[in-house]
């Protein structure tokens, strides 16, 4: 049985010219790709236009972006940023929140809905499904990035991230390599790419070498859970489809996914440095809040008598009548 996978693929996944194509922002746009078909569904099955897909998905692509970046600003790392206020804008250097990701989506939410007749609670609920597959596919860009890793352990499923360079364990003197470990020796030279060497358990290394030992892979962990949601939701929605009681998909799917997320903090390495130490970490305090106001939009699902479900314009019959005329 394998004591450990040895995960060290490259992040990059091709030079395109000036330009670099990276398996992050391959997958995280692919779930904006993916999601307005399953958003079309959705909306072809409640006599909503399809057009209105595309109107949403800028106002979601936006309020992901800049909610995520902000987030990470302001909740992670702002003594980096407040004395150089213009490298916030520096997306491509890493830096994205999801909780900032959440308030930014539901503010495009809440904009879109204000300025489209539609119901604010009513858009959640159908959004919330294609929230859950782009959090998957955004959960397997961390893993390409050898990025938001776990504990040790010694889980037969465990991951050996040679690439995060950030938790290397540095080896004392005649220490045996941990089955399931990788000696890593890499160039300090910018640019270059880790050299990485896999001993056999028991082999011993010199003092100070970097080792890379197995760790709970969190990010498959969250990105199957976001899966499991998806599929939840989605049950819950086919069942009901107009006659879903509003606010009850957001509600729940906020109350779980940010209760697991407080409950997967606890396998994870700390994100920044200023999180040694504290009870709960960062993202576990952001997802309190989210948990309870989850919990009240599902505690008042469908109980507004005036508007039970929601509503949205149903003008997917007006079409053919607007392009005859």
């Amino acid at each position: 049985m394998l004591s450990a996978i040895l995960w060290n693929p490259d992040p990059i996944l091709a030079h395109l010219g000036p330009l670099t194509l990276r398996w992050y922002g391959l997958l995280f746009m692919s779930g904006f790709v993916v999601g307005t078909f399953i958003l079309g569904h959705i909306y072809k099955s409640e006599k909503v236009s399809p057009r209105w897909v595309d109107v949403i998905t800028i106002y979601v692509l936006l309020g992901t972006v800049i909610g995520a970046r902000l987030g990470h600003v302001f909740f992670y790392d702002w003594p980096q940023y407040k004395d150089n206020l213009l490298s916030i804008f520096k997306i491509w250097e890493g830096g994205l929140a999801s909780h900032g990701a959440t308030i930014g989506i539901i503010f495009a939410v809440w904009l879109f809905s204000r300025n489209n007749k539609f119901d604010v609670l009513w858009t959640l609920d159908r959004i919330v499904l294609v929230v859950a597959v782009g959090g998957a596919l955004i959960r397997m860009g961390n893993l390409m990035n050898s990025e938001i890793v776990g504990h040790p352990t010694t889980a037969p499923w465990a991951f050996t991230f040679p690439r995060d360079y950030e938790h290397l364990v540095k080896a004392t003197a005649d220490q045996p390599v941990a089955a399931g470990s990788a000696v890593v020796q890499y160039s300090r030279q910018p640019g270059q790419d880790a050299q990485v060497t896999a001993q056999p358990a028991g082999t011993t290394v010199a003092a100070g070498s970097l080792v890379a030992v197995p760790r709970h892979p969190t990010q498959i962990y969250e990105s199957l859970f976001c899966v499991f949601l998806f599929v939840l939701l989605y049950a819950m929605w086919n069942r009901t489809k107009e006659r879903t009681p509003r606010g009850q998909l957001f509600g729940l799917f906020v109350v779980l996914l940010f209760s697991f997320r407080f409950f997967i903090e606890f396998f994870k390495e700390d994100q920044v440095a200023f999180e040694q130490g504290m009870q709960f970490n960062m993202g576990q305090l952001l997802s309190i809040p989210l948990v309870f106001m989850g919990l009240y939009v599902l505690w008042r699902a469908g109980k507004n008598p005036t508007n039970p479900y929601g509503y949205a314009p149903r003008d997917l019959e007006e079409e053919p009548t607007k392009a005859v005329s």
